[in-house]
């Protein structure tokens, strides 16, 4: 036994640990902190498509590595310090919307609450789509223009904050009551997350497609440009002809029946079903309650 224990010793002593002191574990704590609420931002940002671009860029550059191709390895050399400050262009407003929101977070709390995060929506209820349904049916049927934007994966967080919070409970009487004529959140989108009106009056980005017919107007241009740029659902209905129209992933759908528009609706909750069972499989899950 002791001479084990002298073995032990002696291949100890020729590891050099270093020595580990307190500010080595804050540091560790200081920079997860920090990496893990970059992630957040990113995630709720259009910096997100931006940084899976970033990862295929440098994909590709691990090939020119491997084999040595000397030309594009110049190229993007010469090219780094542009690009970075091209980034910083580009994610001007995020960028400030991030430094605005670390001013006005509390730190403590955010610490505090890293374990409690919210869980992943399971997708629309059935009592939400049939609100949905049942709003925009009678909507269309007294020429009531809507926009309704429900999110899907990817957040809208951007858009929300160019309107004014709601945080109501999805109903067929407060989305009615919110489009009616002369009222004060009447003009722009609604965004439905996690079955509530989470913000009202949003501004969204509008389609440049040609291929679009001319005949329609704003709010279906912004419909499908909203649905352009994230993977969000948003119900129209227009107010000249009061037909409702679906655009999903740059493509609009007119004159839904309310079966159909349930239908669409039903499918949105599907794939969203679908990809959260996709990142179970990946082990990414949260523990349930």
């Amino acid at each position: 036994m002791q001479q084990i224990n002298v073995l032990i010793e002696k291949y100890l002593s020729k590891l050099h640990m270093p020595t580990i002191h307190w500010t080595d574990v804050a540091e560790v704590f200081i920079i997860a902190f920090l990496v893990y609420h970059i992630l957040l931002w990113i995630k709720s940002t259009r910096a997100w498509a931006l940084l899976k671009g970033v990862f295929v860029i440098a994909a590709f550059l691990l090939v020119a590595v491997l084999f040595d191709m000397n030309t594009i390895l110049w190229i993007v050399t010469n090219l780094f310090s542009i690009a970075a400050i091209a980034i910083v262009v580009v994610l001007q407003p995020e960028l400030r919307k991030a430094l605005e929101e670390l001013g006005r977070k509390n730190l403590f709390s955010s610490i505090l609450t890293l374990g409690t995060s919210k869980e992943d929506m399971d997708g629309l209820s059935d009592r939400t789509v049939n609100e949905i349904v049942k709003a925009s049916v009678e909507m269309g049927r007294v020429k009531t223009g809507a926009l309704i934007v429900i999110q899907n994966e990817q957040p809208l967080a951007e858009f929300e904050r160019t309107g004014i919070d709601v945080d109501g409970i999805v109903s067929s009487q407060l989305l009615i009551n919110i489009f009616e004529h002369n009222t004060p959140l009447h003009d722009g989108a609604v965004i439905v997350k996690d079955n509530r009106v989470s913000a009202a009056t949003c501004y969204l980005p509008l389609s440049d497609n040609m291929a679009l017919s001319k005949e329609l107007g704003t709010r279906h241009r912004a419909g499908v440009g909203i649905s352009e740029v994230t993977d969000s659902m948003t119900v129209i209905v227009s107010e000249e002809t009061g037909k409702i129209s679906v655009a999903y992933l740059g493509e609009l759908e007119r004159g839904l029946s309310a079966d159909r528009l349930r239908e669409r609706l039903l499918s949105l909750r599907g794939r969203s079903n679908d990809e959260k069972k996709r990142k179970l499989w990946k082990g990414r899950f949260r523990n349930e309650e």
